[in-house]
Order: C-alpha cells, then sequence, then structure tokens
C-alpha cells in the first residue's frame, strides 16, 4: 500500500512537472511567436491610409504658412525700424523692395545720408500683391495697392515712433502680400501713423482676422 501511494506521488509529481514545462514553452513560443501576415498588413495598411491623409493635410495648409511666414517678415521689420527710430533718434526708413524684399535705412544727420540697416526678403513666393475681389481689412487704410500709403513717395519711422511721409506728416498704411493665385495665402499689415502701431491680417476665405 506504501509502496503504491509512493509511485503515485512520484508519477503524479513527474506528470505535473511535464505539464509545467510544456505550459512554459507554449507560453514562451506565443510570446517570440511575433505578428502574423495578415496583422502586420493590416497596420500598414493603416499607416498607409493615415500617411495620405497626413500628405493632404499639409499640401492644403503650405501656402497659409508661407503667407504666415511673409507677414511676420513685414511685422518684424516694420516694428524692429520703429524700435530704432525710438532709441537711435533717427528716421528709420522702409523701402519695400522688388516684389518681396523689405529694406531699412537709417537717415544719417546731417542728410540725405543713408544707411541700410537690415534687408529681409519672404520666401516661398510670398509677393507684396493684391488678391483681386478681397475687401480692405477693418482698419481701412486703403488697399488700391498692394503698398497702400497714399501718396507717399517716402515711408519711414520718426524717432517719435510715428509712420511718416517724406514732408514728416502723419500717415496710416497698409502692406498687402499673397502667393500669386492663392487667395488662402492672402495676408496684410497695417501700421497707424500716429501711434506707429502695426497689426497683421490673416484672409480666413470669408474676412480678415487680426493675428
Amino acid at each position: 500500500m506504501a509502496l503504491s501511494a509512493a509511485v503515485w506521488r512520484l508519477t503524479s509529481g513527474t506528470a505535473n512537472a511535464l505539464f509545467t514545462g510544456m505550459t512554459s514553452v507554449a507560453r514562451r513560443g506565443a510570446l517570440e511567436a511575433g505578428f502574423s501576415l495578415i496583422e502586420m498588413m493590416f497596420v500598414t495598411g493603416i499607416m498607409g491610409v493615415l500617411a495620405g491623409i497626413a500628405a493632404l493635410q499639409i499640401g492644403a495648409s503650405r501656402p497659409g504658412l508661407l503667407g504666415d511666414g511673409g507677414m511676420r517678415v513685414v511685422l518684424s521689420q516694420m516694428n524692429q525700424a520703429r524700435e530704432m527710430a525710438i532709441t537711435q533718434r533717427r528716421n528709420m526708413r522702409v523701402v519695400f523692395t522688388g516684389v518681396n524684399t523689405v529694406e531699412v535705412y537709417r537717415e544719417e544727420v546731417p542728410g540725405p545720408t543713408l544707411t541700410l540697416v537690415r534687408t529681409v526678403p519672404m520666401e516661398g513666393g510670398v509677393q507684396f500683391l493684391l488678391t483681386v475681389g478681397l475687401p480692405d481689412t477693418p482698419d481701412a487704410f486703403g488697399n488700391g495697392t498692394a503698398l497702400a500709403f497714399g501718396i507717399a513717395t517716402e515711408v519711414k519711422f520718426a524717432p517719435d515712433g510715428t509712420l511718416v511721409n517724406q514732408s514728416g506728416a502723419s500717415i496710416n498704411g497698409s502692406v498687402f502680400l499673397a502667393i500669386t493665385g492663392n487667395s488662402l495665402s492672402s495676408r496684410a499689415v497695417t501700421v497707424l501713423g500716429s501711434t506707429g502701431r502695426v497689426r497683421g491680417y490673416r484672409w480666413d476665405g470669408r474676412v480678415w482676422k487680426m493675428v
């Protein structure tokens, strides 16, 4: 009887050990199995669809991003010209050269000597351009041309921070820019002459929105 019990315990223990070993091997095999071909194809398909959607979104938003970049160039140059006029106590003339470049000159004393301070082009095909059919900005400083500063032949910031013309009279003005043939890239920068305040506007397809 005792011998039978011992044999049974030995046999049972061996069976349990074999079962445990087989279970561990099965588990390790399941962990090391990886993905099946169908699973890999399914994941690859999803990634392809997402990549296609992202490419379409980037393509649609790119003109607007380029327009924003051009607007930031004009905004920064106008603001820096005003700051330099105040700190250096000199007239800082802003010149819009060609179709896409902003230049800032310091008017030396005694005049009429000019010193070039900054030259910054807009990139990505953005130009000084008034898109046909777009209304004026909410500031309503004019939109007859892309560089709308009335009849002024010179545009400059005075040492008191105001925007003036060649005679020293305060003027308001707007700079319109865009990529040819793409209205959603249209941007505008306006300047209130009496204070030198500079604002940026973005065309959203319906109205101008201040940045």
